[in-house]
């Protein structure tokens, strides 16, 4: 999310208001955002819809000594849905603040003062949503972890299929925080460097989650 693209267009719709049709149109378009920001949003929603859907198929009669985890687990995984699914939306307003910055006026040395304060709060910001991104993921995949032990086996399929969607927004989320901060200075940069640390941990507990559903799948 560097330098924008200097084409001017409006960003696209709320994601909790646009059909799957008009967010997978506006992605393929030439248009500025939705981009890999929002997808990766998207990636760690999804991830936590399929914890929580899991979660709910474990609320059977035989269930009955493991429901107050069960329920906890659904209640964190549909808040986490509606924290990434909003996250989404604040990855395009970043990305829009960050081209409005670029096109600040430059030819005074207060213009130019002000431009580059302008743009390096819109980088950070810019960095920022998808570190929060990062967080979502994060706690998702551990709920994931939680429930794989006493979730109902017909679907467990899904717990795997959330870790993936977890290593998918950690992994897309470190390409967008790596090009915002490439452009910021070192100490506004360096901030960001104990979540590129995590992520690396967090797709390694990701791809161990998905080995061990593959492992209890060929039992």
């Amino acid at each position: 999310m560097s330098q924008p693209s200097t084409s001017s267009t409006d960003t696209a719709p709320s994601f909790g208001e646009a059909t799957l049709a008009q967010y997978l149109n506006d992605l393929a378009a030439k248009i500025p955002a939705p981009g890999g920001g929002a997808v990766a949003a998207l990636h760690a929603a999804q991830a936590a819809a399929l914890v929580a859907m899991v979660a709910r198929y474990t609320t059977r009669a035989k269930d009955a000594d493991n429901r107050p985890v069960v329920d906890r687990i659904i209640e964190a995984a549909d808040a986490a849905r509606e924290r990434a699914l909003a996250l989404a939306d604040a990855d395009a307003a970043a990305f829009t603040a960050v081209g409005a910055a670029y096109k600040l006026p430059k030819d005074a040395p207060d213009e130019r003062a002000a431009r580059t304060a302008a743009i390096n709060a819109a980088l950070i910001e810019a960095a920022r949503v998808p570190a929060a991104v990062v967080d979502e993921a994060d706690e998702v995949l551990s709920l994931a972890a939680e429930l794989f032990p006493i979730g109902n086996p017909n679907v467990v399929t899904d717990i795997g299929a959330a870790a993936d969607a977890c290593r998918a927004a950690a992994a897309s989320s470190q390409l967008n925080i790596e090009i915002n901060v490439s452009a910021l200075p070192a100490a506004d940069g360096d901030r960001f460097a104990p979540v590129l640390i995590r992520i690396e941990e967090l797709t390694a507990r990701a791809d161990a989650l998905h080995a061990d559903v593959v492992h209890a799948l060929r039992k």
